[in-house]
């Protein structure tokens, strides 16, 4: 049961923030989640919205390593909804589900093809650590470039946002699979 009401409908707002709401129902297919608390600071709500389009239908990654690294961000912060929800994504987008069941069990990332160790690494050291060893920020940014690595950055960190509000409203609409439940 989530902490605060969940705007989940327009009518929770002021008529004003209805083409907002509108907005991110349609970019979105509707509103829930972090956005049904982002709501209730409609500034945040649509500078997150902004950002979260980029990075999710936008962006320069390929959409494997977008789902990949927003798989393994919200598990590594145990983000229930935010998981549960990539889960579902990255089946779509052709990830395995021995790798899903790997990043789940939080398995060393050893274990994973090399592509896919590579940013599951990135995303546990910099969430971790907060920070990323030579190493492993070398072996990325030869696969990816510069603006590559800007962009998967930016996007540990929009997924590590989502999942700190979801977590701390105690928000988790979307239910995994019994056996890949965190």
């Amino acid at each position: 049961m989530a902490r605060i009401p969940l705007i989940e409908s327009k009518q929770n707002l002021s008529p004003q923030h209805h083409p907002l709401y509108d907005t991110i129902a349609q970019t979105r297919g509707r509103v829930q989640g972090p956005f049904a608390v982002l709501l209730h600071s409609p500034t945040v709500a649509e500078r997150t919205a902004h950002l979260g389009t980029y990075i999710r239908f936008e962006s320069t990654l390929d959409r494997k390593v977008v789902e990949l690294t927003a798989l393994a961000a919200a598990r590594e912060v145990n983000c229930k909804h935010e998981w549960a929800a990539h889960v579902a994504h990255a089946q779509r987008e052709g990830i395995s589900l021995d790798t899903i069941r790997a990043i789940h069990k939080q398995r060393p990332a050893d274990v994973l093809p090399p592509d896919e160790a590579e940013l599951v690494r990135y995303v546990r050291e910099l969430v971790h650590s907060h920070r990323v060893s030579d190493e492993t920020f070398q072996a990325l940014q030869n696969r990816l470039g510069v603006k590559g690595m800007v962009e998967l950055t930016a996007t540990i960190g929009y997924y590590a946002m989502l999942a700190c509000t979801l977590n701390a409203f105690d928000v988790a609409h979307v239910t995994p699979p019994e056996d890949l439940q965190i």
